[in-house]
């Protein structure tokens, strides 16, 4: 890899152990850590607290990676090295360890896929049965990372909840585990699987950090472990939590991929990694998203022809690219307890069908986009009349409603079938080019009808595993549609989606405020461009905070301009201010949607939020600068610059005169913020 290492080898034991991680080395420097170390009867074989892939067995007390049960009743994994093979795939440089029992029929497949560029290594595992018995896998982890020796460990990661999704959080780890993870069915917005580390003393700017993230989109688990004699590693994969799969003869499990990196640049170098990472090699478009308008706000549930008319109207005068009806469209969709699950146009409130709305957004230059929740169904609906068996549930309990919703367990052939066959219909019959996919609703009562006593575990799995088969069909079938991940907010954001997803919803929460500090949360590990964010009404409805045009524009054009206010109210001042703005963001999108991001910390501890966007070459840049309050009339100190070229001259729109790249940077800029809630955006282009 270009900036690192990382090493790992077979002791005199024969285990695979793991040997070094992080500033690049010769393979000979490592010799002299591939040794076996014993401390006391009491205490697991020390090598085992580094090795590479954890199998449950023997003098270990770790967190497994593997852990199974055989036919007899064993529960116990004895694993020797079997042999390697080094291939090209997808262009990526990979290696297979085979792995087998002793004595069963197992076989284990640890891949590794090199991306040099940004110093990654994706990380999965296939598990297969050779025999003739079904064994039960209790779980099944993606990886485990072994991190060096450091006087001190901090974990990074995310918390939140609904409406405070990603929030930035980090604690030194002691001696025990610190579990990430999710229990809901989905990715959730409590946690998300992602982790970085470090010596405590990392910063933006500079630093060791050892990273990764997880790609999976159903219950998952990251635990940070530290042993009693420094020892750190991070394992993470499916969580094991209520979960077995039976691996039937001749079957084979793939565990989703878990990524990892290292580098020396501190965290935001961490993140510039991963954004560019997925550009290139998880999502599936490298078009640029478009300026949508989305109508939730304006009319809820009261959806109709003659209303959504006007309102695309009103949106084309923005300069709106991609208009897109939410919720209400469908069935006897008049508020949220009726009618999700029946799939079919309402005629009252379309008696032309949705093709008259379609041709008049598409008269007006724009595309169009809908809303639709194919996992879920509401209990009054005909959907769940006809087959009230098709939901997750226990027969001899209630059935909780969330949202007034059941969850659908898509598993089922014939539920997979519906959604599929409603999807196909919809995206055949009307000139879509954009779907909204929300999930309203977490998994209780996982209980599945029709499904085998003895792999009712396998609910959670199942469920994932159905929908990336659905979203890779849709996909296939509809090259041309973009789709978006929601789920109540950002709990279904992650690797594993991302690869079906264009962009993705992070929260419900769109005050402008509060998305900065979500919208921080998200850039750790996502990049801009996957992020949608909406322009709302001030005062806002979640915090009744008051807060400039500008201001709201600014925060969301730091991702993917949306704009979800109702804009029936809005003058026609306003609406001509609003077109001014997102001309400006049509002007910076291949910057912000494609460039170099970079949080500036400088001023934080003045209440000060920065953040600029630099093109691949280092001619153009924006910065974003938002103030939270001016307090003793003081002015702010100087705002450094990050990204750009040391010799190059650069002017900034809205000031005078010509600053080098190294002026820039080391010097920095005055922002002329003052009061409450203040904003800018700079312009900063080579002269």
């Amino acid at each position: 890899m270009k900036g690192s290492s990382y090493v790992f080898g077979i002791n005199a034991k024969g285990i695979l152990q793991h040997l070094y991680w992080g500033a690049p080395v010769d393979v000979e420097d490592c010799i002299p850590l591939l040794t076996n170390r014993f401390h006391s009867s009491f205490d697991m074989e020390l090598e085992r607290e580094i090795e590479e892939y954890s199998f449950w067995g023997g003098l270990v007390y770790s967190e497994p990676s593997l852990k199974v049960i055989w036919q007899d009743g064993v529960r116990d994994l004895c694993m020797d090295y079997e042999g390697h093979q080094i291939t090209k795939q997808d262009g990526k440089e990979t290696l297979v360890i085979t792995m087998k029992d002793s004595v069963y029929p197992l076989e284990v497949h640890l891949t590794y896929a090199v991306i040099p560029e940004f110093d990654l290594v994706e990380r999965s595992v296939r598990i297969v049965n050779t025999g003739e018995y079904e064994i039960v896998l209790e779980s099944m982890q993606s990886a485990a990372w072994s991190l060096p020796a450091l006087p001190d460990y901090r974990l990074t990661h995310v918390t939140g909840k609904w409406s405070g999704e990603f929030q930035l959080r980090n604690t030194v780890l002691s001696e025990g585990k610190k579990v990430l993870e999710s229990r809901r069915g989905f990715t959730d917005g409590h946690a998300n699987p992602w982790f970085a580390v470090d010596n405590g003393h990392a910063t933006e700017e500079r630093g060791q950090v050892w990273f990764g993230a997880l790609a999976w989109s159903g219950n998952w688990k990251i635990t940070a472990e530290k042993s009693s004699f420094n020892q750190v590693r991070v394992s993470g994969g499916i969580n094991d939590f209520d979960s077995e799969w039976i691996l039937g003869p001749g079957e084979s499990f793939n565990t989703p991929m878990f990524v990892g990196g290292y580098t020396e640049g501190g965290f935001g170098e961490m993140s510039r990694h991963l954004h560019h990472y997925q550009y290139q090699y998880i999502i599936p478009s490298q078009e640029p998203r478009k300026v949508l308008y989305n109508s939730w706000e304006a009319t809820y549930f009261d959806v109709n022809a003659k209303d959504q008319m006007a309102l695309a109207e009103r949106a084309a005068n923005l300069g709106v690219e991609l208009f897109v009806v939410d919720d209400g469209w469908f069935g006897a969709r008049n508020h949220d307890r009726a009618g999700l699950g029946d799939w079919f146009v309402n005629q009252e409130k379309f008696p032309n069908g949705l093709n008259e709305l379609i041709e008049k957004v598409h008269a007006l230059g724009m595309e169009f986009g809908i809303w639709v929740e194919p996992e879920s169904v509401n209990p009054d609906s005909e959907l769940y009349r006809q087959h009230p068996d098709w939901v997750y549930h226990f027969p001899t309990r209630g059935r909780t409603e969330l949202r007034n919703q059941l969850l659908l367990n898509i598993s089922k052939p014939e539920v997979k079938q519906y959604i599929l066959t409603f999807m196909i219909d919809l995206l055949s019959k009307h000139d879509i080019t954009f779907i909204k996919w929300d999930m309203n609703r977490t998994i209780t009562e996982p209980g599945m009808k029709d499904h085998p006593i003895h792999r009712q575990k396998e609910v959670w799995i199942r469920h994932v595993q159905t929908l990336y088969e659905i979203w890779a069909e849709l996909r296939e079938r509809f090259p041309h549609v973009a789709f978006e991940t929601c789920a109540g907010g950002g709990s279904r954001i992650d690797l594993g989606i991302l690869r079906y997803a264009d962009q993705s919803w992070p929260s419900d929460n769109t005050d402008a405020f509060d998305r900065l500090s979500i919208q921080e949360g998200f850039s750790y590990a996502y990049p801009p461009k996957l992020m949608t964010c909406w322009v709302t009404e001030s005062p806002s409805g979640m915090n009744k905070r008051v807060m400039s045009l500008a201001y709201r524009f600014h925060s969301a054009m730091m991702g993917t301009l949306g704009i979800g206010s109702n804009l029936n109210e809005w003058s026609d001042e306003l609406i001509e201010q609003s077109a001014g703005f997102v001309q400006q963001y049509k002007d910076i999108r291949p910057v912000v949607q494609y460039g170099q991001q970079y949080r500036l910390p400088d001023l934080k501890h003045k209440g000060v939020t920065a953040v600029q966007y630099v093109s691949l070459d280092g001619s153009e840049s924006v910065l974003f600068g938002f103030l939270h309050s001016q307090r003793l009339g003081e002015p702010l100190p100087r705002l450094r610059l990050q990204g750009l070229r040391a010799d190059q001259s650069y002017r900034i729109d809205q000031l005078e005169g010509t600053w080098t790249g190294r002026a820039l940077m080391n010097i920095g800029i005055e922002l002329p913020l003052r009061g409450d809630f203040d904003s800018l955006m700079y312009r900063i282009q080579c002269v």
